[in-house]
């Protein structure tokens, strides 16, 4: 075993609960699977010898234990087969989700990868592997995999785009007791991208071929990964620059692949969509690119969206900046509705936050669109609502969950039963309690996430998704969009400011009670919108609207966990008076209760602080 900083390094559990695969994907057939995948990825020289595993580890810092060393393995040689899927536009690589039918190798199957919450944060790549067995199908793509990735395709089909061979030689980093830690692949690659073609089959583009090095996570820590890749700088190893082999074979990144033409991605949002301006004179508009091959015009309304093709600074059109912001949560939205779909841990919360600063921009920024934008907050507004049920019942058994186990057994009376005797809750009790309330808050969540996975599946929702991709596609701006962003965003930002700044007074008036909780909730949704509006702005007006977002979203946060502690408590008292509840959990009910009305409290009096600060004129010199 390797020790590092002093503490032992311990297994890593990264499978995902199967019945979540299974809800999700509303699979019958074969198993489905699905795992976080945690690894390294390294462009690597033919003629280059490797290090040994356990070398990049001591240069990485791990020291080896003498008592329990790990010794590398050979995993021997295998030739790998796949055929990439892809809309004909590419709709799923510029996701950064890979789907591909396999075959040699260990686990050969369909295989479907999605990003990882934290990927690209860093050396380590995070993906989200759900795998399906081979069938018989080699063009049909499994049901339970189109499922997962309908928001990105929407009615396009998926057609083979690439074809690549592997040949892999695997070494393994084994504990002694035959543990396997780490996987390293050492790849040949030969790619061949596959292009349409009028007759039947796939017209091959001439193949491309290169050396790549994968580390993977089997079943270690993942402080393993940390110091090989600090080892791996060591040694001179450079990081990949492509995310994926297939990325690569299209041409999208990596070293010598051929990047794509500023016609493709490279305008600004407005070039391809913004009326002309009186001031400054517009840009005249980029002419439509067309559709590619096999995309009818119903499916075009999911192609990937427009982006900047040049830095935004103040001098930019109002426009501009305010749809790079729409694409990136549209884009968001998308990304994490697979996530969503499989339970991924706070993937619920991002889709709700992506659906609610779509909602706010649209309102903050109306004045730039030339159509009312209210027909598309409604139905953002119905999607956070669905998720908002989700994700309040998963913050309730956070929430709770934890506290109800921590409480100390009474040592005195509570209500046992529910004739209105009483009796000792001691130290028996207690866990039994806790359970049952852990039991109640989970079995609530389950059935307001299995609610989410009906709404992500119905028309409601696929034409939400369309009619976002057209208006973020082609927006109907008005001449105002075409002002600099100097002269127009920031009066929006300092109006959602100022109709905070009046429900806060109105909350100072008020006496503590049912109604002061009402507008201290409303000046919570509004200085969410606040935050939103300075941080959709920030990329052009730097740090002066980044400190006061900060400011405002310390505001928005207290109001927050004491709008938290008042659901919270209307909760616990549903949750107490349930039929069947036993004596033991009600009384724990009752034991939090009072802990969150002490919370409340306190809130309230961090809210002057935080508002206090969050109005010194310093921060809001930017706005005038």
């Amino acid at each position: 075993m390797f020790t590092h900083g002093g503490e032992l390094l311990t297994r890593v559990v990264r499978d995902v609960p199967p019945g979540a695969v299974l809800r999700a994907t509303g699979y019958n057939g074969p198993m489905v699977t699905a795992h976080e995948e945690l690894e390294l990825k390294y462009d690597v020289d033919e003629g280059v010898e490797l290090p040994a595993l356990a070398a990049l580890l001591a240069d990485g810092g791990v020291a080896p234990d003498a008592a329990a060393p790990l010794t590398e393995g050979d995993g021997g040689e295998h030739e790998l087969e796949a055929v990439y899927f892809d809309t004909a536009d590419h709709r799923l690589a510029a996701a950064r989700t890979t789907l591909r039918r396999r075959t040699g190798g260990e686990d050969a199957g369909w295989h479907l990868k999605l990003p990882g919450a934290g990927d690209g944060d860093g050396e380590v790549r995070e993906r989200r592997e759900v795998r399906v067995p081979l069938g018989r199908a080699v063009r049909t793509v499994p049901a339970a995999l189109r499922r997962l990735v309908a928001a990105q395709t929407g009615d396009a089909p998926l057609v083979p785009v690439a074809r690549i061979s592997t040949l892999r030689r695997v070494r393994h980093l084994v504990d002694p007791t035959g543990r396997v830690l780490l996987e390293l692949a050492d790849d040949r690659v030969t790619a061949q991208r596959l292009l349409p073609s009028d007759g039947p089959g796939d017209v091959a583009a001439a193949p491309v071929g290169w050396r790549e090095v994968e580390v993977e996570l089997v079943d270690g820590e993942r402080a393993l990964l940390d110091a090989v890749a600090a080892g791996a700088r060591a040694a001179g190893l450079r990081p990949s620059a492509s995310g994926s082999k297939l990325a690569r074979a299209l041409g999208t990144g990596g070293p010598g692949a051929e990047q794509p033409s500023a016609d493709a991605d490279g305008a600004t949002t407005a070039e391809l969509a913004a009326e002309p301006a009186a001031e400054p004179a517009a840009e005249p508009a980029a002419e439509p690119a067309a559709e590619p091959a096999g995309v009818s015009a119903p499916a075009a309304a999911r192609r990937p969206l427009p982006r900047p093709g040049r830095k935004l600074t103040t001098s930019s059109r109002a426009g501009d900046v305010v749809l790079a912001h729409l694409v990136e949560q549209v884009e968001q939205v998308v990304a994490q509705d697979p996530r969503v779909r499989l339970d991924a841990p706070d993937a619920v919360h991002k889709m709700r936050v992506a659906t609610r600063r779509l909602r706010s921009a649209l309102r903050t920024f109306q004045p730039l669109f030339a159509e009312p934008t209210r027909p598309l907050r409604d139905e953002l507004r119905w999607l956070a609502a669905e998720l908002g049920a989700a994700r309040d019942a998963e913050v309730l058994r956070d929430r709770l969950g934890d506290a109800v186990a921590e409480l100390a057994p009474a040592g005195g009376a509570g209500d046992a039963g529910g004739d209105g005797g009483t009796a000792e809750v001691g130290a028996d009790a207690a866990p039994a309690a806790a359970a049952a309330v852990r039991r109640q808050l989970e079995g609530a969540y389950r059935e307001a996430h299995d609610r989410v996975l009906a709404e992500l599946d119905s028309e409601r929702y696929r034409q939400l998704l369309d009619d976002l991709h057209r208006f973020a596609g082609e927006p109907p701006l008005t001449a105002r969009a075409g002002r600099p962003a100097a002269k127009v965003l920031p009066r929006r930002v300092a109006r959602t400011h100022e109709q905070l700044a009046e429900l806060v007074r109105r909350a100072q008036r008020t006496e503590p009670g049912h109604e002061r909780d009402e507008v201290l909730h409303e000046a919570r949704k509004a200085a969410k919108q606040v935050r939103y509006a300075a941080e959709a702005v920030a990329v052009v007006f730097g740090k002066e609207a980044t400190r006061f977002a900060r400011a405002v979203t310390e505001v928005q946060e207290v109001l927050g966990e004491h709008q938290d502690s008042v659901v919270t408590r209307e909760r616990l008292h549903e949750l107490a008076t349930a039929e069947g509840v036993g004596g033991a959990a009600a009384f724990a009910y009752g034991r939090l209760y009072e802990r969150e009305l002490a919370h409340a409290a306190a809130t309230e009096e961090d809210f002057a602080a935080v508002w206090a600060a969050a109005s010194t004129k310093r921060l809001h010199r930017w706005l005038r």
